[in-house]
Order: C-alpha cells, then sequence, then structure tokens
C-alpha cells in the first residue's frame, strides 16, 4: 500500500522543475564517466577501474607512486636528518670549493680562501626531459647526513603521439602498447652532490627504474657535443676507451675587477637516455672543475694562454683518474667522509621561548656551513706533519669560544636563507665571528674545525689553559638540548642540559673513547664537591646545576684532577645556591601593570558598590530606614473596617490629604495588638486598619 501511493505521487513530483533539473544534472555525470572510462572499455571489452586503482606493481598514480618512494624519508625527517626543500631551504650542495644550487643550475667556484665566489656562465647539472609523460609528480630533499640533495621524479607515461615530444621517433614511439600499460609509472631518482674529499669534483648520479610494459625515454640536456655557453669552448678528447668534454672558459669579465680561468672537464652522455620494459638504468655523471688565480684583464691575453693550457691538463689527469675508478667507489667514499664530518652536531630537545632556534633551523646550519667550509684535512697530499698539528688543534683549541653563547644569535641561526649568495654571506660571517672569539685554528682546519666552533659556541662552551667549562646563561637552562662529539684530548664528550618533571634543571655528561683511554674528570659551579672522573658508561653522569655569586661556569672538565681540586679555593665565591634558589631571587615576581590592573579592578567595584548603596537610601524615592512613630499607638488614629470587598467605612476622623487609593497601596504594618479583624497601615503619620486576609 505504502509502495503504491509512493508510485501514484511519482508524476507529480517529476513535474516539479527542481527534481527535472537534478536528474539532468546526474545523467550528464554519468555521461562524461562513460566517456572517461571509453578507453578502458576497449582494451578489456568491458567497464574497469582506471589502471591506478589496481594493486599490479607500477600500475600505481604518480601520486600514489612518490607517496611510497619517499616513504623512507617520513624516519629521517622525524630525526631532523632529511630536510624537503621549499621556500626558505635553498637547494645547495658544496664542498668548501665548488657551491652548486640544483634548483637554478648554477655554478659557483671558490678561487682562494680569502676570496669571494665566482659564477662562471656555465651549466653544472643534466637535466632531463621525459618523452610521452602524462602526468608526473616529484619531491626532493636534503639528506643532511650523507650530503646529497636527492631527488624523485614519478612517470606516467602516455601511448605514443601524447607526450610533449611526440614528434620524435625511435623505439619509445614504436612500441604501440595498450594505453592500460602506458599509465604504469617510472620512477626517476637524482643524487646530486659536490665531493667532500674531492674538492674539484662534483657528479650526478641517474637511476631508473622501468616496471612497465614498454620503453622509456627521456632527453638530456647539459654536458653534450650541442652548442656551448657563449664564454666557454668545448672539445671531445677521447683517450683510450674513454671520451670526455674539455670546456674553457672565464668569469664574468668587467673593467676594474680580475678575470678567473675556468675548465671543466665532463663525461659524455647520450642525447637521449632509454630503458627497457621490466629493466633498470644507473648513470653517474661526472665534472671536473679547476679555477685560475685573479688575472687581470689586461694581461689575459698575454698570461691566459699558458694559464689555460695548465688547467686543462689538471682537468684532463683527474678525469681519466675518475673514469677509471667504480662509481659506487666515489659516492661510498663521499658519504663515509661527509658522515665523519658530520658526526658532532646540536640536538634540540625541548624549546620553550621564541628566541631559540628550533632543530630544523640548527641542522640546516651546520650543513649549509660544513658545505661552504673546505676540508684540508681529508686532503690526502697532506703531510703528515700537517695533519698531526690540525689534529691538536681540533683536540684542544686554547680559548674558543669565548664570550657569551651564540644560540639566541639570530643572525648566526637565521630562521629562513633566500638564496644560495645568503649562505655564501652567512659562511663569511661565522669565520669572522669564530676568528673574533679566539678560535682562529679551527677555522684553518676548515670544515670540521669550523663544526667544532660552532657546537662550542651554540652552548657556551671555552677552552682554557687546563680545562673545558660550560659558561651558559642559567636563565636560558629551561631549554633542552644536547652537544655531541666535542673534541677533548682524544675523546669525544657529549653534554645535555636536561629538566626533570619538576622542571628543574640538570646537566649530563658522557664520554666516548677513541684511543688510549685518558681520565677525565668533572666538578660543577663552584667544584664544592670532589670531582667526578667521567667514563664511557651508556647511563653518563648527571651534575645539579648550581649558580654561584658572582657568575661562573657551571661545570668544569679536565684531565688534572689536581687542578679541579685547587678551583675551589681559587674562585673566591660569596654563595652557592641551586638553580631554582637563584631564580626566585632573580625574578622580580608579577609585573607592576598586573597589580596596577587588579587594584584598578577592586576600586572600581567599591565605588560601583558604595554608588548602589547611596541610590538604595539616600537618593530619590529612597525608603525610609526606621518606621514613624505614629505607628506606635494602638488607640489612635484612623481605622478602616472592610464590609466587603468594594466597601469600606471610616471610624474616627476621615483624612482629608490621604485618598482612599493610597491607603489601600501604603505598606501594612504589624499587626495591632487585640484586634483579629483590622491591620494598621502607616503612611504619613496617619494609623489606618483594614481586615486581615483570610
Amino acid at each position: 500500500m505504502w509502495l503504491q501511493q509512493r508510485l501514484k505521487g511519482l508524476p507529480g513530483l517529476l513535474s516539479s522543475s527542481w527534481a527535472r533539473r537534478l536528474l539532468c544534472l546526474l545523467g550528464l555525470l554519468l555521461l562524461l564517466l562513460w566517456f572517461g572510462s571509453s578507453g578502458a572499455r576497449r582494451a578489456a571489452g568491458g567497464l574497469r577501474l582506471p589502471s591506478w586503482s589496481r594493486s599490479e606493481p607500477g600500475a600505481a598514480e604518480p601520486s600514489a607512486c612518490l607517496e611510497a618512494a619517499t616513504r623512507a624519508w617520513r624516519g629521517l625527517r622525524d630525526r631532523g636528518e632529511a630536510v624537503p626543500l621549499g621556500p626558505g631551504v635553498p637547494a645547495l650542495v658544496a664542498n668548501g670549493f665548488l657551491a652548486l644550487d640544483v634548483a637554478s643550475n648554477r655554478l659557483w667556484v671558490t678561487p682562494g680562501e680569502r676570496e669571494p665566489a665566482v659564477a662562471p656562465d656555465f651549466v653544472p647539472f643534466v637535466q632531463l626531459r621525459p618523452l610521452n609523460v602524462l602526468a608526473e609528480a616529484g619531491e626532493a630533499v636534503l639528506l643532511l647526513r650523507e650530503g646529497l640533495l636527492r631527488r624523485v621524479r614519478c612517470l606516467q607515461l602516455g601511448t605514443p603521439g601524447s607526450g610533449p615530444a611526440a614528434g620524435v621517433g625511435g623505439p619509445a614511439s614504436a612500441s604501440g602498447l595498450s594505453a592500460g600499460s602506458g599509465r604504469d609509472c617510472v620512477l626517476l631518482q637524482e643524487d646530486f652532490l659536490a665531493h667532500r674529499g674531492r674538492p674539484h669534483v662534483y657528479l650526478q648520479r641517474i637511476q631508473l627504474s622501468n616496471p612497465t610494459e614498454r620503453v622509456a625515454a627521456l632527453q638530456t640536456v647539459g654536458p653534450t657535443a650541442g652548442p656551448p655557453a657563449k664564454s666557454f669552448t668545448s672539445t671531445l678528447e677521447k683517450v683510450g676507451d674513454h671520451q670526455f668534454l674539455l670546456s674553457s672558459g672565464h668569469s664574468s669579465v668587467s673593467p676594474s675587477g680580475p678575470v678567473h680561468l675556468v675548465v671543466v672537464a665532463s663525461k659524455k652522455l647520450v642525447n637521449r637516455l632509454q630503458v627497457a620494459p621490466k629493466t633498470q638504468l644507473d648513470e653517474t655523471v661526472l665534472w671536473v672543475v679547476h679555477v685560475s688565480g685573479p688575472i687581470h684583464p689586461q694581461v689575459l691575453k698575454s698570461k691566459g694562454t699558458k694559464e689555460l693550457k695548465a688547467l686543462q691538463d689538471l682537468a684532463r689527469k683527474e678525469m681519466l683518474e675518475l673514469l677509471e675508478m667504480p662509481a659506487s667507489e666515489l659516492l661510498q667514499d663521499h658519504q663515509h667522509l661527509w658522515a665523519q664530518l658530520f658526526s658532532p652536531g646540536v640536538e634540540m630537545k625541548k624549546i620553550t621561548d621564541a628566541h631559540t632556534p628550533s632543530g630544523l633551523t640548527v641542522n640546516l646550519t651546520l650543513y649549509y656551513m660544513l658545505s661552504c667550509s673546505p676540508a684540508p684535512l681529508l686532503s690526502p697530499s697532506l703531510s703528515h706533519r700537517e695533519r698531526d698539528q690540525m689534529e691538536a688543534t681540533l683536540n684542544y683549541e686554547d680559548h674558543c669560544f669565548s664570550g657569551h653563547a651564540t644560540m639566541h644569535a639570530e643572525n648566526l641561526w637565521p630562521g629562513q636563507l633566500s638564496s644560495v649568495q645568503q649562505i655564501l654571506q652567512l659562511a663569511d660571517l661565522w669565520k669572522l665571528t669564530l676568528q673574533k672569539r679566539g678560535c682562529k685554528g679551527l677555522v684553518k682546519v676548515g670544515a670540521p674545525g669550523i663544526l667544532q666552533g660552532m657546537v662550542l659556541s651554540f652552548g657556551g662552551l671555552q677552552f682554557t689553559e687546563n680545562h673545558l667549562q660550560f659558561q651558559a646563561d642559567p636563565e636560558v637552562l629551561h631549554n633542552s638540548y644536547a652537544l655531541r662529539g666535542i673534541r677533548y684530548k682524544n675523546d669525544h664528550i657529549n653534554l645535555a642540559v636536561l629538566v626533570d618533571a619538576e622542571g628543574k634543571p640538570y646537566l649530563h655528561v658522557s664520554v666516548e673513547s677513541r684511543g688510549q683511554p685518558v681520565k677525565i674528570y668533572a666538578c660543577e659551579a663552584g667544584c664544592l664537591h670532589d670531582p667526578v672522573e667521567l667514563t664511557s658508561e651508556p647511563g653518563g653522569h648527571t651534575f645539579s646545576v648550581m649558580v654561584t655569586q658572582p657568575i661562573t661556569p657551571l661545570l668544569y672538565i679536565s684531565t688534572d684532577l689536581t687542578h679541579l681540586q685547587d678551583l675551589r679555593h681559587t674562585l673566591h665565591l660569596k654563595a652557592i645556591l641551586a638553580h631554582d634558589e637563584h631564580m626566585a631571587q632573580q625574578d622580580p615576581g608579577l609585573p607592576f601593570l598586573f597589580w596596577f590592573s587588579v587594584a584598578s579592578l577592586i576600586t572600581l567595584f567599591h565605588l560601583f558598590l558604595f554608588k548602589l548603596i547611596y541610590n538604595e537610601y539616600c537618593g530619590p524615592g529612597a525608603k525610609p530606614l526606621f518606621r514613624s512613630k505614629a505607628c506606635g499607638s494602638a488607640t489612635s488614629g484612623i481605622w478602616l473596617q472592610r464590609r466587603s470587598p468594594y466597601e469600606a467605612t471610616f471610624q474616627g476622623e476621615t483624612p482629608t490629604a490621604l485618598s482612599l487609593a493610597e491607603l489601600f497601596s501604603a505598606s501594612p504594618g504589624p499587626r495591632t495588638t487585640g484586634s483579629s479583624d483590622y491591620q494598621p497601615i502607616c503612611d504619613q503619620g496617619v494609623r489606618v486598619a483594614l481586615p486581615l486576609p483570610s
């Protein structure tokens, strides 16, 4: 019955305009879905889901393929070891001599230690342009622990003639595969790095995985035998089974500035990369860059030819040496050296104020400064004497770092960097700061020394003649952080500032032995207690934070036990307080504005209350505080007797000034003694009585 009634009402429902519009819209959507899946119906003879909805290998949409390829980056990002590229994160890879911006494909070369970087008119990297691509998704990340930039691209191949370069013939366009397999994704991964152990070398590794049923093709733009840059001339060199390009040029010429000759040797790459179905490609492109010293433009022609030939010989010799080596060995060597350099560092655990840099800011700054600093200690041509001298400077640099900590220096730990030029300027600022704070020896050592100085400066650590002291400001210890890999003698010291459950800071110190064991001792501020020997136990050692008056370092570390025992007698302290007691004395309480606001609110409240009381008893229409004496006599006055709800008679004198309405509206007074039928009413000294309510 219910269904029959609904069916009878259906024609009336369809007669409305909004119902017809809704049906038309639904029909249009179904029609669009039908045409969109027509290719799949033709391939399989029926309606099928798009290929990226299937769970078959390689049948993923580019976004899903990218999600799977970059899933391993999540853990690295959480640990602060990987930083996605974006605004404020320049795509820089460098080694102190070469600096390369992967995003803008530019090259900077630093001719000397105190000379500014020059930017020759040379395209440093190979650009890969995939052919016959329907869709593409990509992401890039800086791997801080590996010292390289990794870019991943997922390519969704189309049918022949559908890509941007469909007019180019070849095997890729002649495969003739169906549209279903053409939508499978090809994974392209590129690694960009400037070799840490070879300052003149940088490379680009290309890995292409093709799980599809068709040939994947990519057009290359870069170090080919094509037209070179305007200021460079390129020749093809063939030595035995190897061939490479040798490009010669110079930096930009200015009327007043010097000119630098630049020679680049690069491995020759074919114009087109093709990967067969179900196969992979792994290709590494190498570059060797040599640059001359400054040459005045007026003598460029006379001295340039000889200088250019010497640079070409150096580049040719090094390129032939690299071509004899496996590319995987070069990559492993770079990653091993970079991991050694980046072992010291700063780890931010808890930040409670806005002026303290985040862990991402600290790690990025350390990475960029390492990238922009040379590492002569890693050079194989370094003599044993020079190596021992640099190692001794790293293990103990007297009076470094002097002054207050740089933790809150926003110009040294910037939250955002917009360009490679800004990074190069930041590197110069860091070197100048370290040199002026007693760390000249560390700056001369290069990248490991600069990193050591940055870690020392962050927490306020300073080497003195006999000990290492931690002189952080007691008022900033509510931030939790760790300084790891501090080189002291032949060991590495890890120092952490932590906060317990009650919010009280304490120090945690651990030692990593790297050679012959050496006894190291430590004591807190004032050395009031006997020094404690630091061992390599996993649990480490904890020290309470004590603050002295006047302020002295919070912790002393030394290999000389007698020195620490004698130190307590030479400090001449006024008092030694716990950290919470010191902060209680320093804290002036709540600000004056708070107390002024509270006092103002209390005063206004009392004024408002006084106004209410005044209006109630002293203002217009106020009620009398006491009852009139005319109500005190029970025998005098006027009595009103009500015989009915509408009748009333007066007994005694009839009032002339008080009307009947005023009598009835007057407030009732107390009941009169001895009268059960009358209620006295007092108003203006007149006494009346009304019957009591039943």
